[in-house]
């Protein structure tokens, strides 16, 4: 699960990390009178809230100007001017695809005027086994830029689940950052917040970028990405109420009601499996044979009629879908009773397309029965003897 900018701040404040003042805002009219309280003087920051990175990088669409989602508003008419067009026109950043995204909240933010930007970031390390926390005096720009041209400006501290992140090793990552003694104290409970906040809130990775220094010597979060792992959010009632549906996609929202994991691509062949890795495996074979994944959609290993009909109209709902190849192994739910369902659903649903259908495990003599009786009353349905034959299939019809 994501949560916006301003959110992920407010958690790692409350762990002990510093940041900049700031005033959620959802309207024009709210943003003169945030600035007033936020200038001292000075600018502000507004920053589009969306659920995408490369916010500054970024365009507001049909915006006859070079505007991102992140912009210094040196006065109150310009502030207000900035927040306009950000309220109005979607964000297209390289994560959001073509379409862009809607901006339904900014933040308008003191300006902390950064001398010197850090990158912080706590993420698994798969070959470690490890949760590892990783720091770069290169911060404000993509780590994983820097990690390509530069690795050896990322520094890396393994940090054992059972522990935490301990106080010698925060220190020893502050000094090898290039902090000074005056510094290292703060630097040092900011990087402790980071662990606590990952390891209590269930984190899949939590990141800072950038940090920053001020003018003033401050050490301060300047921008702050938090993602939550789904399946530990049963035991975070507070992080689950920070869910914002609105930055989802409707269709993912309904899958995931369903108990069902769907993900849309761009391609036009629809997928329906049990199991990730079964889904990747399919995903890729399908290219291999020249065609595009619709979707990634996982209906888990207890397939039902009804998880089956509804997978359905969600990939037939997608109107770029051309065929559907359903590659089920039968092993918790037969292949029988998942053949069952199959024909349940096309009976409901209406198959429009293609759908080719690879099954094996369980009972799979019987289910190729069950469907082959069928084929006079769902004359789209098809079966493979095996995957690459289903693969050649649904792409052929697909084209």
């Amino acid at each position: 699960m994501k949560i916006h900018e301003y959110q992920a701040k407010e958690l790692l404040a409350a762990a002990g990390a510093p940041i900049p003042k700031h005033i959620l805002v959802e309207s024009a009219e709210q943003i003169g009178p945030a600035f007033d309280m936020l200038s001292q003087g000075g600018g502000v920051v507004i920053k589009a809230q969306v659920h995408a990175g490369g916010r500054g990088a970024g365009q507001l669409m049909g915006y006859p100007e070079k505007l991102g989602g992140v912009k210094f508003a040196p006065t109150r008419e310009k502030a207000i001017a900035i927040g306009q067009a950000m309220l109005t026109h979607r964000l297209q950043t390289k994560q959001t695809g073509p379409g862009g995204v809607a901006i339904r909240k900014l933040i308008v933010q003191a300006d902390a005027e950064p001398a010197k930007e850090y990158y912080v970031g706590m993420v698994l390390d798969r070959s470690l086994g490890m949760p590892v926390l990783m720091a770069s005096a290169e911060g404000g720009m993509e780590i994983e830029e820097v990690a390509a041209k530069h690795p050896e400006k990322i520094l890396k501290v393994a940090v054992n689940p059972d522990t935490g992140l301990r106080a010698y090793q925060a220190q020893r990552l502050a000094f090898e950052l290039g902090f000074g003694n005056e510094r290292v104290p703060q630097v040092t409970a900011l990087l402790m917040a980071v662990s606590n906040v990952y390891f209590d809130k269930d984190a899949s990775i939590v990141e800072i970028n950038p940090l920053a220094v001020t003018k003033k010597g401050e050490v301060v979060v300047l921008d702050a990405k938090i993602d939550f792992d789904d399946n530990a959010l049963f035991r975070h009632k507070d992080i689950q109420a920070l869910r914002d549906i609105a930055e989802e996609d409707p269709t993912e929202v309904r899958a995931g009601n369903a108990h069902l994991n769907f993900i849309k691509l761009t391609g036009n062949i629809g997928c329906l499996v049990n199991g990730a890795g079964l889904a990747m495996a399919t995903m890729d074979i399908i290219k291999y044979h020249g065609g595009e994944p619709a979707n990634f959609l996982d209906v888990g290993g207890g397939v039902t009629a009804d998880g089956a009909i509804e997978a359905f109209r969600i990939i037939l709902d997608d109107p770029n879908v051309r065929g559907i190849l359903v590659n089920i192994f039968g092993g918790i739910a037969k292949c029988d009773l998942i053949a069952e369902a199959l024909v349940q659903a096309g009976r409901e649903v209406g198959f429009k397309v293609p759908v080719v259908v690879r099954l094996e495990g369980t009972n799979s003599a019987k289910a190729r029965e069950i469907l082959a009786a069928a084929k006079n009353e769902l004359p789209t349905l098809r079966t493979a003897a095996d995957l690459t034959d289903a693969a050649k299939q649904v792409v052929a019809a697909a084209r």
